[in-house]
């Protein structure tokens, strides 16, 4: 007897062996056991998570020879015919080949017929969205009001491509992607009763790899046993798919929160051994990230992967901040985007993994880039280029402190009362109170930190506890552990320790430098379009030519 393959072998055949699309499952079940059946249904989704299965399941249910039912027998002649594909009443067009309005016109002119073997002649028509306007066209009227012996069930991986007159007139179900749970699940299902042995690892990574697709799942499912002359092994698995153990990306993070560029470049070379698909390695490191930002700012987060990946997430999640895993996270999707660009694949990814060190903040007192003082280039001077952008690592040595306006008082300096070794000086404001402005670029407060910072005023202290003022509609911001990592960055800029409240406040919502960067910006920008107004060639290609400025399209000159 020839093999049959897996995806084919384990096709559910009733309802209650579907995986993962119980919504879909429950309507259809009541309006059959209710008899409140529409005339046309849609099934939407990506490939390989049961269109077209639900619509043969649907068809037994509808022709049962035991009389009609959310539960079909499967073993009446009907029942047999349908999941053998031979089931005259079942016509199963595939729109992809069949896109042209004779082909809709046949269907149209068959369906007057009564069945010849059931109660309903059922059409399916896979992939609906590839008909052409005119197919569209000839379809709807039978569509829209179908002798009462006719069922339309139309699949799709594109709706947006169907016409909102089809839309309209049919029942729609999105089916859902599977989760790499319920389609490991399944495997395990299949591969206990194949008698074949597995290790827990390969599942998880088949798992991974269908994508959401529980048929492309069992088909990579088969390969690998294939693979694996009869059995299942994370390592052959890996191979095959050109993935990589979830340790290996663990120790490049590892390497990365240690600032370790020569044990970076060994994980490097250790993954490039297993010759992976670069670009899926940065899709696990992404996902990897996504995971330890959840535990960072989720609190109660426990994630899903097994307890060593979880002690060891959990402790990266407390070695690398907040702001850096975002940063990591945004370099390593835009890393897979550029992959095709570079030199090779290996290439791209060192160099990915490269620019987050490069740009990893220096640790000590060491400036990052926005630190440094800009000064405007005269106009009559020439922009020098830009030759390199510099990331620091190193400790570098503490910026100088700003320097007075000319003709205005200095700024009072003082250090806090309470410092034993004040790491700098802060300045104060009228009334007593470190400038905010000024503390939020010495502590380095940028990314989520930063965010937050920027959106806040600082109203009073009290104690050793800073109250700062944020709009309610920011109030969300402030939790933990991001009001501790600002605390611990604040107090060791001066020199003691700082605890932080906030509070609601709507009235001090001008007071933040969000705001008052927001409302310089609004200035100049009406200043450049005032300028541009008053330009004498301006104004006389107003005048000669009926010309005009564009509003919102003058942008004042940064410096």
């Amino acid at each position: 007897m020839s093999y049959q393959v897996l995806a084919r072998k384990w096709r559910p055949r009733k309802f209650v062996e579907l995986v993962g699309q119980e919504h879909v499952v429950r309507a259809l079940t009541n309006a059959l056991d209710t008899g409140r059946m529409h005339h046309a249904y849609l099934f939407t989704g990506t490939r390989g998570v049961g269109k077209t299965t639900i619509a043969r399941i649907f068809a037994k249910s509808l022709n049962c020879e035991r009389g009609e039912s959310a539960d079909p027998c499967g073993e009446c002649a009907v029942c047999t015919a349908v999941d053998a594909g031979r089931f005259v009443d079942l016509l199963e067009i595939d729109a992809a080949s069949n896109t042209g309005v004779d082909d809709v016109r046949e269907v149209i002119e068959n369906a007057q017929y009564a069945p010849a073997r059931g109660r309903f002649k059922v059409y399916l028509v896979d992939e609906v969205h590839m008909l052409s306007k005119p197919a569209f066209n000839a379809l709807l009227k039978t569509l829209e009001e179908p002798p009462p012996h006719v069922k339309f069930l139309l699949a799709t991986t594109d709706p947006q491509k169907l016409p909102v007159t089809v839309l309209s007139r049919c029942l729609k179900f999105n089916l859902k992607r599977l989760l790499p749970e319920q389609i490991s699940g399944q495997m395990r299902h299949i591969l206990d009763a194949e008698q074949i042995a597995y290790e827990d690892a390969a599942i998880g990574e088949l798992a991974r790899g269908a994508d959401g697709s529980l048929r492309d799942g069992l088909s990579l499912l088969d390969q690998a046993i294939a693979y694996g002359g009869g059995a299942l092994k994370a390592d052959d698995v890996r191979a095959m798919l050109g993935s990589v153990a979830r340790g290996q990306v663990l120790g490049v993070l590892d390497a990365l929160a240690d600032g370790d560029g020569a044990r970076l470049m060994a994980e490097c070379e250790r993954i490039a051994s297993y010759s992976p698909d670069f670009g899926g390695v940065l899709d696990d490191l992404a996902a990897t990230l996504h995971r330890i930002q959840l535990m960072q700012l989720v609190p109660g987060y426990r994630g899903e992967g097994e307890g060593s990946d979880e002690t060891t997430l959990a402790a990266l999640a407390g070695r690398l901040q907040p702001e850096d895993v975002q940063l990591y996270y945004q370099i390593a999707t835009t890393g897979r985007r550029d992959l095709a660009l570079a030199p090779d694949a290996r290439t791209g990814f060192e160099m990915a993994l490269l620019r987050m060190l490069a740009f990893r903040p220096g640790e000590g007192g060491g400036p990052a880039p926005s630190d440094r003082t800009v000064r405007p280039v005269p106009a009559s001077q020439p922009v020098p280029s830009v030759a390199r952008s510099e990331a620091p690592i190193a400790r570098a040595a503490p910026s100088p402190a700003p320097q007075p306006m000319p003709g205005s008082e200095p700024a009072p300096q003082v250090a806090p009362a309470h410092a034993s070794a004040p790491r700098a000086t802060v300045a104060i404001d009228a009334r007593g109170l470190p400038r905010w402005d000024a503390l939020i670029e010495q502590a380095g407060l940028r990314g989520p930190l930063g965010q937050l910072a920027q959106n806040a005023a600082l109203r009073e202290r009290d104690g050793n506890t800073l109250v700062l003022a944020l709009q309610p509609a920011h109030m969300h911001l402030a939790v933990e552990p991001m009001v501790g990592q600002m605390a611990d960055r604040i107090s060791d800029t001066l020199g003691e320790r700082i605890k932080l409240r906030f509070v609601a406040d709507s009235q001090g919502a001008a007071q933040t430098p969000a705001a008052r960067a927001a409302s310089a910006r609004e200035s100049a920008r009406s200043a450049a379009e005032q300028a541009i107004e008053d330009d004498p060639l301006v104004q006389s290609l107003k005048r000669d030519f009926g010309a005009r400025v564009v509003p919102q399209s003058i942008k004042p000159i940064e410096s």
